[in-house]
């Protein structure tokens, strides 16, 4: 009996609905309905914050599309945090893995009309960046992720070429984690990597000066031999000039009628003889001569190639006994089953964009299940510990749990050994289900995109020039380490990722373009 009243009310309300108040309602409908995307519209309430502590040197940095807030990791914990704009719909910034590549503290645009784009700090040489803009609330821009102003300012000398940005569809933090895959550094390898990579240096210095003379000697030795056919071709035809001046003498001495005319054929054949003799002599003494010459040649050969190889090793070993001094960054790709490694050399770009990274490993790695999705992942060395180094995982795409992704993995022990005793903090392994991106080349760390996230912003930016790759020519081709050379393909464009994705796909150039810039 209790809800015989309510029923009642609720019956006469019902009732009374006239049209009017019908409209009213399906108006209020309305309004609900369209709140979820005029709420989208609206300002977030994100805003900028200063970790209350002092904050060391920053190692990543996270974007999250989701919260567009932009956050900044030391080794402690976060230190600084923002509020963002990343791409609107149809120019999305691409999710992914990316390092900071080069900066220009007062960038304009070279594709959006000259646009002020201030304390630019670029991540993909196709024209994704963070940089200070202005802010609606909402995603607005044309792939970039847009910072305030100030914020951008105050950030711009506290980053370094290679600190990672990590911009991931979602919220997601570094998370503490362990586990024996994980470089653990040699105390006694560290203490020794400065004066080992003297002596290797100094090495690798006489390895470059013998392989320079070995290679002087050779093309002299190869000089004269190939003039050998060329002499003795000359050698041979004045002999055959005298052989038939002697058979012309024979000939005149036989036919001649009286003693004066045998006289002068006697005295004709002489001659004649004595120069065939002496044509005879020297084709002979150059033909012995020629073989000697030949063999040492092909002997000053070998040993220059030999001289070369000696100095390749040298300067690779001096190579990576200078770059111990550097983080580490390892790349695992599904999509490839293939492992990279990169490193900062800090040498300028020979065309003028960015540092060159050391690009001298790449090697297959064994997944287990390759056919299963690992998801992506960013292990990080966040600091030394008694032990060796604090790491942290941050997860941008579900597939495997970070852990099981990594016991899949066998890991090449040459290579490790090769790099884990010296591993510094800031140092990092990505295990990925995603090749490598096309603008990941010689002075790139690495850019790999999410394929199942939009990437507007992404695809619609031209390709860059043709990558230029290591050579063993020495610094800069001229001293220890890596020059380097134009080539015709990326040898990082990888084939699209087995895994089954959304139609968003990257670009992937199949012929190379000129670089563009933005």
């Amino acid at each position: 009996m209790k809800n015989r009243p309510t029923r009642a009310q609720s019956t006469v309300a019902m009732r009374s609905w006239r049209p009017s108040g019908l409209v009213a309602l399906a108006a209020v409908v309305a309004l609900t309905a369209a709140a979820p995307a005029t709420a989208a519209k609206q300002p977030r309430q994100v805003t900028e914050a200063v970790a209350p502590r002092v904050a060391g040197e920053p190692i990543m940095a996270i974007v999250s599309i989701k919260s567009q807030q932009v956050t900044f990791y030391d080794a402690d914990g976060w230190i600084l945090r923002a509020p963002v704009s990343t791409g609107t719909t149809g120019r999305e910034t691409p999710a992914g893995v990316f390092a900071i590549i080069e900066k220009d503290k007062d960038h304009r645009s070279t594709m959006y009309d000259d646009a002020w784009m201030p304390n630019m700090q670029r991540i993909t040489w196709n024209g994704i960046a963070l940089h200070g803009g202005p802010l609606p609330g909402y995603a607005a821009s044309h792939g970039c992720v847009r910072m305030p102003f100030g914020f951008a300012e105050n950030l711009f000398d506290k980053t370094y070429i290679g600190m990672r940005v990590i911009i991931s569809p979602y919220d997601t933090v570094p998370t503490d984690f362990s586990h024996p895959s994980l470089f653990v550094p040699k105390p006694e390898a560290i203490a020794a990597a400065p004066s080992r990579a003297d002596k290797l240096s100094a090495e690798a210095d006489e390895a470059t000066r013998v392989a320079d003379e070995a290679k002087k000697a050779a093309s002299a030795a190869a000089k004269e031999a190939a003039s050998l056919p060329a002499a003795l071709r000359k050698l041979e035809q004045q002999k055959a000039r005298a052989d038939a001046e002697l058979a012309f003498a024979d000939k005149t001495l036989v036919n001649a009628k009286t003693d004066q005319a045998r006289a002068k054929a006697e005295e004709l054949k002489q001659k004649a003889v004595a120069k065939a003799a002496d044509a005879a002599t020297q084709l002979d003494a150059a033909r012995a001569a020629a073989q000697p010459k030949r063999d040492a040649a092909a002997a000053t050969k070998e040993a220059a190639k030999a001289a070369a190889a000696r100095k390749a090793d040298a300067v690779k070993a001096a190579t990576d006994a200078k770059l111990a001094g550097e983080p580490v960054s390892v790349y695992i790709s599904r999509a490839t089953q293939k492992l990279y490694v990169r490193r900062n050399t800090h040498k300028p770009a020979p065309d003028g964009g960015g540092e060159v990274f050391d690009t001298s490993i790449e090697v297959p790695v064994t997944i287990r299940n390759p056919d299963q999705p690992l998801g992506t992942h960013i292990f990080t060395a966040m600091a030394k510990t008694d032990s060796g180094l604090r790491w942290s995982v941050v997860t941008i795409d579900n597939g495997d749990d970070a852990r099981n992704a990594l016991d899949r993995i066998t890991i090449p022990q040459d290579v490790w050994d090769r790099i884990g005793p010296t591993a510094l903090p800031r140092s990092s392994i990505i295990i990925s289900d995603e090749p490598l991106s096309s603008e990941t080349n010689y002075r790139t760390e690495f850019v790999a995109v999410l394929s199942n996230e939009p990437q507007g912003g992404f695809i619609t930016r031209k390709p860059t020039a043709p990558a230029m790759i290591a050579s063993d020519d020495g610094w800069d081709n001229g001293g220890n380490g890596f020059g380097f050379f134009f080539q015709q393909r990326d040898p990082y464009v990888q084939p699209v990722n087995p895994r089954p994705r959304s139609q968003y796909q990257y670009y992937q150039p199949a012929q190379p373009m000129q670089r563009g810039f933005w």
